[in-house]
């Protein structure tokens, strides 16, 4: 294992080097990869479900971690693993297990101790899937210096272009992470046109030209599988995504709210399933508090792939209604089950799912109601006509994502440093 130092005093490279080869026609390139693990080993220590941002951390550990090491930030130090502890621990992330997370605590551990007895070999790729680190000069800059040619996947600008829906000072922070992919990356992967426009208008507004940038849309997370026994008695809808001010789950259980007091018994159920975020008190004193939502609300928090596939599979819809969205992984996931989706009608929506979904202005609550009254019915002229929209949708799939991904990198490669 190797510790570089954001001092970016790091010994020369040597071992083996990469090659610019194609071995076959599904594209691989065969030299070696750095993946950037820190976000994906936090969450995982801490025992904190996958979110969207996660997933495609796992899936480009699936694409390339048989080619790749693991580089995990910790403070001021990159621990590069072994090849043969990064698999390893790759293993770990992607099956984990009961007591996993104390041997992937050993597996860091030990490549803390090794310190500098093994090498990068050089040039090397670093995919940086989840955006952290990028903030800090020191950490692509330390890398450039090593031969490590940071590639990073941008999945929002969300803390720039709509600051209130984040916690402070991450615009601050987002700025910087512009700044250094803009100036130190050696590309760009972003999962949708909405979050490559938005990259470039940021980077020209200080003056920055940006590196090659490839849009390469995400694929579901959840595997498609059959329904089994319904979960909820009675109609009812989900919302799928953590708890934070953007998903706007307030609108939601006012909604909710009123349908109770209104039909009681009647009203149909809303499955939330998400974990607690941050600046979103209200929503949890609702949850926690408000009498009316006790018995139409399920709030959960943890919810496995299996579970989370059957609960869609049996809602009369998917309701997303976020003021913004880099991509809207839940959407996608939705129609690839056949599972309708109320959305907010936002560019970025629009361009993953064309005209499948039913589109609300986020902040037409009535227009929101009128929609749900309408998709409880089993006879609803507007849920069948998607239901007839979906049978043309074609989701994109991780083939066709790493496909143009691994296309993507074989360019960089092949060019100039």
């Amino acid at each position: 294992m190797q510790i570089l130092k954001s001092t970016g005093h790091i010994r020369p490279a040597h071992g083996v080097s990469g090659q610019n080869a194609w071995p076959d026609g599904r594209g691989d390139i065969t030299q070696e990869f750095l993946i950037d693990v820190t976000r994906l080993l936090g969450r995982f220590m801490r025992s904190r479900l996958p979110t969207g941002v996660d997933r495609v951390g796992l899936a480009y550990i699936k694409q390339f971690g048989d080619r790749s090491r693991a580089i995990i930030a910790l403070g001021r130090h990159a621990v590069v693993l072994s090849k043969a502890e990064s698999a390893k621990l790759f293993e770990l992330l992607l099956a984990p297990w009961k007591g996993a997370s104390s041997r992937a605590a050993w597996i860091v551990a030990w490549g803390v101790l090794r310190g500098m007895r093994s090498r990068l070999s050089s040039p090397s790729l670093l995919l940086n899937t989840g955006h952290r680190g990028l903030e800090r000069h020191n950490y692509a800059a330390s890398l450039r210096k090593r031969g490590a040619r940071p590639v990073f996947v941008l999945h929002d600008l969300i803390p720039i272009t709509h600051a209130e829906y984040c916690r402070p000072g991450e615009a601050k922070r987002h700025w910087a992470r512009v700044r250094h992919a803009a100036t130190l990356g050696a590309g760009v992967i972003a999962n949708s046109e909405q979050t490559s426009r938005d990259f470039r208008r940021a980077a020209a507004s200080i003056g920055l030209e940006v590196p090659p940038i490839v849009v390469a849309p995400l694929a579901p997370a959840i595997p498609a599988q059959a329904a089994v026994a319904c979960p909820v008695a009675g109609p009812y809808f989900v919302m799928l995504g953590t708890i934070e001010p953007r998903k706007n789950h307030l609108l939601l259980l006012n909604i909710w709210r009123a349908l109770a007091e209104q039909m009681g018994d009647a009203a149909p159920r809303l499955v939330v399933v998400g974990q607690r975020g941050w600046e979103c008190e209200q929503v949890l004193d609702l949850l926690e508090r408000c009498a009316a939502l006790g018995a139409t609300v399920i709030e959960r928090s943890h919810c496995s792939d299996d579970e989370l596939a059957n609960y869609l599979l049996h809602a009369r819809a998917l309701l997303f209604p976020s003021f913004i969205e880099g991509f809207g992984l839940p959407l996608v996931e939705a129609l690839a089950l056949g599972v309708p989706v109320i959305a907010s009608d936002i560019p970025v929506f629009r361009e993953v799912a064309g005209s499948v979904p039913e589109f609300v202005d986020p902040l037409d609550g009535l227009g929101w109601r009128d929609a749900v009254l309408d998709y409880i019915h089993p006879d609803s002229l507007r849920r069948a006509e998607q239901l007839r929209r979906i049978a043309d949708y074609e989701a994109p799939t991780w083939d066709s994502h790493m496909a143009e991904v691994e296309r993507f990198l074989g360019e960089l490669v092949a060019s100039p440093c």
